[in-house]
């Protein structure tokens, strides 16, 4: 391990995000080939390089939705460097920069603990499911996503995520080698749903839906738009008992835990609707 005793954190350029992308990567979290553009035009001012010199040797993400939350991600510190203050600092630095929002993160689940020491609330667990990708038939009650007036979807995923995130949003639907299809009930939206290219295999996220036959006919029409085979993941919160029982039922399999948890307070939302979180880094 290396501690040194001189380093600054800095605001984040567009390149540092490529290269916090790509260590994400070697971490193991499969991140999307387009995540970078969606994630930094969030909020470029909230993603934060440590440097040690010229040298790159830690990242944070604190990305401000709105006045009142914000979400943290992206805590990476290179690893002959762990163990020192590195960290410490960055998650500081994140938390000040958020100020008094609610802020929220997907911590790994062992360093769980460690969060709750720093005033963290566990608010629940998400767990990740790795599948195949299943050949099939779109559903007549699903529509592409770009169908959807933009408003009524920004309004549905409010009642889903703690703020409003329509910056967010509009680049989310619309990034290359992605798919998304809205269920409907009769004339009214019910559900919504992406599938997006990863470093490996596709990732269905979100996935919210107002009753699990949507949910299952979100998942079924985006599986089916990659190739029977290919790797597909889904995060689905723990307490989603028809969540868990989806990825299951379509021979899904647990790869690992998140422990999802908030600052100050804890907030409350439909998780029977939510089928699949967007993501580990914004929430």
């Amino acid at each position: 391990m290396t501690h040194p005793a001189e380093f600054e954190i800095r605001t984040m350029t567009r390149k540092d995000m490529d290269l916090a992308v790509d260590w994400a990567a070697e971490e193991g979290w499969n991140p999307g080939r387009h995540d970078a553009d969606c994630f930094y035009a969030t909020d470029p001012n909230g993603y934060f390089m440590a440097f040690h010199g010229s040298e790159p040797i830690g990242c944070i993400s604190a990305v401000a939705y709105d006045e009142n939350f914000g979400f943290i991600g992206f805590f990476i510190v290179k690893p002959r460097y762990r163990g020192g203050r590195i960290g410490i600092q960055l998650g500081k630095h994140a938390v000040n920069y958020l100020g008094m929002r609610i802020v929220g993160i997907d911590g790994v689940e062992k360093k769980e603990k460690n969060y709750t020491h720093h005033g963290f609330i566990l608010a629940g667990h998400t767990i990740r499911y790795q599948g195949r990708g299943i050949a099939g038939q779109v559903a007549t009650n699903l529509r592409p996503i770009a169908e959807v007036p933009f408003d009524r979807l920004a309004a549905y995923d409010r009642r889903h995520f703690p703020a409003p995130r329509p910056q967010f949003l509009s680049r989310w639907i619309k990034q290359p080698d992605s798919v998304g299809f809205a269920v409907m009930s009769g004339p009214s939206l019910a559900g919504y749903g992406i599938i997006r290219a990863c470093c490996t295999g596709f990732k269905v996220g979100p996935l919210f839906a107002d009753n699990p036959a949507g949910a299952e006919a979100l998942f079924l029409g985006l599986v089916a738009a990659v190739k029977p085979g290919d790797p597909v993941y889904l995060d689905v919160p723990e307490v989603n008992a028809a969540g868990v029982s989806l990825a299951l039922r379509y021979h899904m399999k647990p790869v690992f835990k998140t422990a999802r948890m908030y600052n100050r307070t804890t907030v409350n939302l439909p998780l029977q609707a939510i089928f699949g979180v967007t993501s580990f880094e914004l929430g």
